[in-house]
C-alpha cells in the first residue's frame, strides 16, 4: 500500500510525463499547486517510489519516469477518465449521424476516427472474427483435377472455392480426411482451424492419405479464413511521431507486427467484456512490449461482437483514450443492434 503523499507524488509524476515525454524532477513536482511538498520530500518519496519499483531513473538524470509497475498502479487506482471536449464529442456525433449502409465502411471509419482522436494506432476487429466457427466441410469433385471446396458456419455463411486436387490424391482419401476434419473441426472457431489442424489432427491424416503433404495443403487453402477482411488499422504512422520510438529497428517490429493478422488475432482473443487496459509485458508480445494496449468490446445483449483499440507508447494518455473508447464503442454497439435487428 502506498501513502497518500506517495499516490499524489506517483500520480503527478506520470502526468507530468505523459505530457512532456520527459524525466520529471522533485523541483516541477514542487511547483504544482496540487502537490504542496517540498522538493526535499518530493525526492525523499521518489527514491522510495522508485525502491519499491514504481519509478525508474533513466541513465543519470535527476528525474525519474514510471515503470510498467507505475502505469498499472496509476490505471487501478489513480486515473481520472478524462472528458472529452465539445469538439470532440461533436465529430463522434456527426460521425454516427451518417447514414452509412455498408458495414465495412461502418468499422473503417471507426478506426479512423480512433486514431484521429487519440493520435495513435488503432486496431478494430468487425463481428464474427473470433465468434464465426465451423459447421460443416465439403469438398465435391468437378473432374479427376479439381473440386468445389464448401465451408458452412455457425452463422449460416456459406464459403465456397475451386481447389486443385494433389496428382495421385484419390476420392477415397478426400472423403476419409473431409470425415475426420468433420468430426475434429466442428465448432472450433475459423480463425483456430489451421493450428489445430497442424497441432491436433495432422498426425492421424498421415493414417490415412499416402500423399499427405500435397493434401494438407489443399485443405489449408479450403479453411483459409478471411479474416484479414475483418481487422481495421488506422494510425499506423503516429507511431513514427512518438519520441519513444526514435528507433527505427523498435518501430519495424512494431510495424512488422501489425501486419501479422493471427499475432493481432492472438493478442485479441479471449480479451474480457468491456475496457481493458495491457500495458508493457502483460501484451505478451515482445514487439509490443514496450507500448499499451487498450480495448473495449462492442456488444448486443451480453454477446459480443467485436473488439475496438488503441496502440501506443506506455506513456499513453490513459484518460483520454479510455474516454473515447468507451463512447465509441457504445455508439458501435447501438448502430450494430439497429442493423442486427
Amino acid at each position: 500500500m502506498l501513502t497518500e503523499r506517495q499516490r499524489l507524488i506517483l500520480s503527478a509524476i506520470v502526468d507530468d510525463y505523459i505530457r512532456s515525454a520527459e524525466p520529471v524532477g522533485s523541483r516541477s513536482i514542487s511547483k504544482r499547486g496540487d502537490v504542496g511538498f517540498s522538493p526535499a520530500t518530493i525526492r525523499n518519496e521518489m527514491s522510495d517510489l522508485e525502491d519499491m519499483g514504481y519509478l525508474e531513473q533513466p541513465h543519470t538524470s535527476a528525474g525519474r519516469i514510471p515503470s510498467h509497475k507505475g502505469y498499472r498502479y496509476y490505471v487501478d487506482h489513480l486515473l481520472r477518465q478524462t472528458a472529452l471536449s465539445k469538439k470532440e464529442l461533436e465529430m463522434i456525433k456527426n460521425f454516427f449521424a451518417e447514414k452509412i449502409f455498408e458495414f465495412e465502411k461502418v468499422i473503417q471509419q471507426v478506426a479512423t476516427i480512433l486514431s484521429q482522436l487519440t493520435n495513435y494506432t488503432s486496431i478494430v476487429l468487425g463481428p464474427e472474427v473470433f465468434s464465426t466457427s465451423l459447421k460443416v466441410l465439403q469438398i465435391v469433385p468437378l473432374n479427376e483435377n479439381r473440386a468445389v471446396a464448401i465451408i458452412v458456419t455457425n452463422t449460416g455463411r456459406v464459403e465456397d472455392k475451386v481447389v486443385e486436387i494433389p496428382e495421385g490424391v484419390s476420392l477415397s482419401e478426400i472423403e476419409k480426411v473431409v470425415n475426420i476434419l468433420n468430426e475434429k473441426l466442428k465448432d472450433v472457431p475459423l480463425y483456430q482451424l489451421k493450428s489445430k489442424m497442424y497441432n491436433e489432427i495432422a498426425d492421424e491424416l498421415k493414417k490415412y492419405v499416402d500423399s499427405y503433404e500435397e493434401l494438407i495443403q489443399m485443405i489449408e487453402a479450403t479453411i483459409a479464413s478471411d479474416e484479414e477482411d475483418r481487422i481495421y488499422l488506422s494510425g499506423t504512422s503516429n507511431m513514427l511521431i512518438q519520441p519513444e520510438f526514435k528507433d527505427v529497428e523498435k518501430v519495424k517490429g512494431i510495424l512488422d507486427m501489425l501486419e501479422e493478422t493471427p499475432t493481432l488475432i492472438k493478442i485479441f482473443a479471449n480479451t474480457p467484456a468491456g475496457i481493458q487496459v495491457r500495458i508493457g509485458s502483460e501484451n505478451n508480445i515482445e514487439a509490443i512490449s514496450d507500448c499499451s494496449l487498450i480495448t473495449a468490446t462492442y456488444s448486443i445483449d451480453d454477446h459480443m461482437l467485436g473488439t475496438i483499440g488503441i496502440l501506443g507508447p506506455t506513456r499513453m494518455e490513459y484518460g483520454k483514450v479510455i474516454s473515447v473508447l468507451d463512447h465509441l464503442s457504445k455508439n458501435l454497439a447501438l448502430i450494430m443492434g439497429r442493423w442486427y435487428r
